[in-house]
C-alpha cells in the first residue's frame, strides 16, 4: 500500500500573531488553520513553508522574511539557531516575560477553567544572562557540521566536540565556544579542556559506536564560590584520566570539587553510578538566608540560584506562615524550600520518591541545625495516605512542587480528603498544574498567582499559586 506524501505548501506575507507554548510561534494561514513556526517572532511577516499537516494545524518554517518585529532584538550567542538551548534569544526580554506570563494565565483559565484573582506580574530575573549554576556538556568524535561546512570544499579541520546535543539528534553534538548560560570559567574550563584533550590524544566518545575515552563533562558553580567539576569516562585509563584530571587541578586550581565517573554502559545517566572524587571535597555549598545546601555531583537543585532564592520567598509569602502551622511539602527533593520555611512554622513534613534525596534533606537540616522537619521517602502516592497523616498530624498548609506530569490524581484525591486551610502550589509546568487545579476548584479558591522566570532566553517558567478554602 503506498503512503500519501505530505503535500508542502507555501503561504505568503503571513504575519506572526502569538507565541505559543514549547517556544513556537503562532500564525493563521488563509484556510484559517494554526500555524506553528519555530523561527520566527510574533510582528514578523513572512512567507512560510510547511512540513507537516494535521487536521487543526499546520507545522511550518520562515523561508522569506519580509518584515522584522519590533520585539526582536540581537541574539547574543553565535550558537543561536543550531543550538536548542535557548529558543528565544532573539526576543527582546520585556517580550519573553509577556508571553510566559500570558501562557500562564491562559493554560490557568482555559484549561483549569479557574476563575483567577488579579494576576501579579511575572518576577523577571535581575541577570537573563549566564544565571544557570550546572551545565552538562558531551564529547563527541563527530562533530554537527553546519549546512556551509558540509556543502565547503574546505578543510573541515577538527571533528571532535565537547558541547551540546542538537534537539532531537540523540547522537549529534554540536562544539561550543561561548555558552551565555553560565558566568566564568565555565567556558574557560570547557575550552580548555577540549584543547588539552585534542593535543593529548584523548579520544573523543562515539555514540553510536560506543567507542572512546570521554563522555560527558558537568560543571556547577555556586553562590558561595564553589566550583565542581565531574569528568565521565567510558572505561578506565589511568594513564589518560590522571593526565586530564591533574591538568584540571593545575589549571583551574579554583575547583573546590573535582570527581570523576567510569561508565561502561550504553547510556551516560549517573544516578547508578560511583562518584569518585580525585580532589577537594565531594560536594560543594549553596547557600540562602543563612542556610546552607551541600551539593553532590547527583544532587538536585534549581539551576537558577538567584531565581530560586526569589520563587522560595513567594512560596513562603503565600503559605503566610505565623509559627503555629503544621506544613507538609509534598516532593520535597533535597528539602529545600522545607528547610526554607521552617523557621516560620511549627513544624514541616517532606516527602520524596528519591532515596538520595531524602539522605541529602535529612543531611542539610542537620547541618542547618533545623530541628522542626522530618523527612520521609517513598512513591507519593502509596506514601502520602491515610495512616501517614494520622501518624504525623493533620496539616494547616501543604506545599506541593511535584515534576512536570504534575501530581497523580491520588494525591490531589488525598489532598482534598485533608483538606488543608491552604494549598501552595508551585509547577514548572501551568498545563498540568490547570489541570490539577481543575479537581480541587470545587474545594478550593486560587486567591494568588504568580509566574517567576527562571530560565530567560527559553519559553520554560515556573508559577506559584495559593489555594484557600471556598
Amino acid at each position: 500500500m503506498s503512503r500519501r506524501k505530505t503535500r508542502k505548501q507555501i503561504f505568503e506575507n503571513i504575519e506572526v500573531i502569538d507565541a505559543g507554548a514549547k517556544g513556537k510561534s503562532i500564525a493563521k494561514a488563509p484556510d484559517g488553520k494554526v500555524i506553528f513556526l519555530n523561527n520566527t517572532v510574533p510582528g514578523d511577516v513572512v512567507d512560510v513553508q510547511t512540513f507537516k499537516k494535521r487536521k487543526a494545524y499546520y507545522e511550518g518554517k520562515a523561508t522569506i522574511f519580509h518584515k522584522l518585529s519590533d520585539k526582536r532584538t540581537k541574539p547574543a550567542c553565535e550558537h543561536f539557531g543550531t543550538c536548542g538551548g535557548c529558543k528565544w534569544q532573539d526576543m527582546a526580554y520585556e517580550h519573553q516575560l509577556f508571553y510566559k506570563q500570558k501562557e500562564v494565565t491562559n493554560n490557568l483559565t482555559r484549561i483549569g477553567h479557574i476563575e483567577l484573582p488579579e494576576v501579579t506580574p511575572i518576577l523577571g530575573a535581575s541577570n537573563p544572562y549566564f544565571y544557570r549554576n550546572k551545565m552538562e556538556f558531551s564529547f563527541s568524535d563527530s562533530r554537527w557540521l553546519t549546512v556551509e561546512e558540509v556543502q565547503s570544499d574546505a578543510d573541515l579541520g577538527d571533528r571532535n566536540a565537547l558541547g551540546f546535543h542538537i534537539p532531537g539528534m540523540w547522537d549529534k553534538i554540536l562544539d561550543i565556544k561561548k555558552c551565555h548560560l553560565q558566568a566564568d570559567p565555565s567556558n574557560a574550563i570547557r575550552n580548555a579542556v577540549k584543547t588539552f584533550a585534542v593535543e593529548n590524544n584523548l579520544e573523543f566518545f562515539n555514540t553510536r559506536n560506543q567507542t572512546g575515552l570521554l563522555r560527558t563533562m558537568m560543571i556547577r558553580t555556586s553562590s558561595t564560590g564553589d566550583i565542581m567539576v565531574m569528568i565521565q569516562f567510558f572505561k578506565e585509563d589511568k594513564l589518560k584520566r590522571e593526565l586530564l584530571l591533574d591538568f584540571l587541578a593545575k589549571t583551574f586550581p579554583e575547583i573546590s570539587s573535582l570527581q570523576y565517573v567510569i561508565n561502561e554502559k550504553a547510556n551516560d545517566t549517573i544516578y547508578d553510578q560511583e562518584v569518585i572524587c580525585y580532589k577537594g571535597q565531594d560536594h560543594i555549598f549553596e547557600e540562602m538566608e543563612g542556610l546552607r545546601f551541600k551539593i553532590n555531583a547527583k544532587s538536585f537543585y534549581q539551576t537558577n540560584s538567584d531565581q530560586a532564592y526569589e520563587l522560595y520567598k513567594i512560596t513562603r509569602d503565600f503559605a503566610g506562615l505565623t509559627g503555629n502551622e503544621l506544613v507538609y511539602d509534598l516532593y520535597t527533593g533535597t528539602g529545600t524550600i522545607a528547610q526554607f520555611v521552617a523557621k516560620k512554622a511549627l513544624k514541616v513534613v517532606g516527602v520524596e520518591a528519591v532515596p538520595d534525596a531524602i539522605k541529602a534533606a535529612k543531611e542539610n537540616a542537620q547541618l542547618n541545625k533545623i530541628n522542626n522537619v522530618e523527612f520521609f521517602v517513598g512513591d507519593m502516592k502509596q506514601v502520602f495516605n491515610t495512616e501517614f497523616i494520622d501518624a504525623h498530624g493533620q496539616p494547616d498548609v501543604v506545599i506541593t512542587d511535584p515534576p512536570r506530569d504534575g501530581m497523580h490524581k491520588d494525591v490531589v484525591e488525598q489532598i482534598l480528603n485533608i483538606a488543608p486551610k491552604k494549598i501552595v502550589y508551585v509547577s514548572c509546568n501551568s498545563a498540568t498544574q490547570a489541570r490539577d487545579l481543575a479537581l480541587m476548584n470545587s474545594m478550593y479558591k486560587v486567591t494568588k498567582t504568580q509566574a517567576v522566570d527562571m530560565f530567560p532566553q527559553t519559553y520554560h517558567v515556573e508559577n506559584v499559586v495559593l489555594l484557600e478554602k471556598r
